[in-house]
């Protein structure tokens, strides 16, 4: 079977539309025909070389479409259900999976990071010659072949310019507040940085009923944004006196909690100003794996807790189909993320979009 995808061949690079070819399925393969695919900014640092990945590879790990194939052993999806591609699917049975970790899974760290699926083979090739995989997705293409655990049954009432998002970005920000910090009702929220992920993780708060939500950014039309998915409050996340602003709108404490989506510096540090003696820290945002990030010791004090969460504590079968029915009854916002449907063709200009800042959700769609 021979099909579109847009390739890496080199670091720095413009994608490249391509057509590659399907190998055999494995026993626990699904083949999904892929209807859309959001572009994340993950994508871009494979693009730009600040996340390495072997090449040739098809990017794309925010996809949604139809189960088009599955493999012998396969029991969870059937050909046309409508599914939501997970980038974390994993073993269920290591280490880390048998202590609710799946994030961590050791067959899924071991052969994601270097482009293959779960039992250390690609599926794609081109003249002969291997594709790599990416996240264990690549949903940058027409078709694409998950792992049953990575295929995530959803109702069909949502549309798949939708239903992709919830595959990354929005379970990474709304999981981050409901699932992994489990924020309280009435708590005092702070999210720093007010993109994808930033905008989800208000959406998140709001969700677990948190008293008081503010957004900080350095974009005035981000803030903006952030009002509009449900910030109370808005501040200029490099103003000199946001610490303070931020402790006089919280009983002089500072925030419960704080989620720090910007992927900068000098927002790790602001988060770990900002939040209150005893409350909790999540970095959600990242910067380059070997770059160094200095923090002030005090800022470190005071029983504050930190932690790092890369998909927000999600569970794709049990939370998939939850952020769906969320959408579906009004309580939460998917429509608004999507700045831009674009075609396979277009995808370059969807990157340099991301790379000027000045869009949400940049979306791949496919005609059905």
């Amino acid at each position: 079977m021979k099909f579109k995808a847009a390739v890496l061949n080199q670091v720095g690079k413009r994608l490249e539309i391509e057509e590659i070819e399907l190998g055999e399925l494995a026993a626990t393969d699904v083949l999904v025909c892929v209807h859309a695919s959001g572009l994340c900014h993950t994508d871009l640092e494979v693009i730009e070389g600040s996340l390495a990945y072997p090449l040739p590879i098809v990017l794309g790990h925010e996809g949604a479409g139809t189960v088009e194939a599955v493999g012998a052993a396969v029991t969870q999806v059937k050909p046309g259900d409508h599914v939501i591609c997970s980038w974390n699917p994993h073993c269920g049975q290591c280490f880390y999976c048998e202590r609710d970790l799946p994030i961590l899974c050791e067959t899924f760290t071991r052969w994601q990071p270097k482009g293959m699926l779960l039992d250390g083979r690609s599926r794609l090739s081109r003249n002969g010659r291997q594709i790599h995989h990416f996240s264990v997705v690549s949903s940058h293409a027409q078709y694409c072949v998950v792992p049953e655990s990575g295929a995530i049954a959803v109702p069909k009432e949502i549309p798949f310019d939708r239903a992709c998002l919830i595959g990354c970005g929005v379970m990474t920000g709304v999981g981050a507040a409901t699932r992994k910090a489990r924020v309280e009702p009435g708590a005092s929220v702070l999210v720093i940085g007010c993109g994808a992920v930033g905008l989800n993780a208000i959406q998140g708060a709001k969700l677990a009923g948190a008293g008081l939500i503010v957004a900080a950014d350095v974009s005035d039309a981000k803030l903006r944004g952030a009002k509009l998915f449900g910030a109370d409050l808005s501040m200029d996340a490099a103003g000199p006196d946001v610490v303070e602003r931020l402790r006089s709108v919280t009983q002089g404490r500072g925030p419960d909690y704080v989620f720090e989506a910007a992927g900068h510096e000098r927002a790790f540090r602001l988060a770990l100003e900002a939040v209150r003696p005893g409350g909790q820290v999540v970095f959600l945002g990242k910067v380059n794996v070997n770059q160094e990030v200095a923090f002030r010791w005090g800022s470190l004090m005071g029983e504050k807790r930190i932690v790092r969460s890369s998909y927000g504590g999600g569970r794709p079968r049990r939370d998939f189909p939850w952020l769906v029915q969320q959408y579906l009854e009004g309580r939460l916002k998917l429509d608004e993320l999507v700045t831009r449907r674009i075609r396979l063709e277009e995808i370059n200009s969807g990157f340099d979009a991301i790379r000027r800042g000045h869009t949400i959700r940049e979306v791949v769609v496919f005609p059905i």
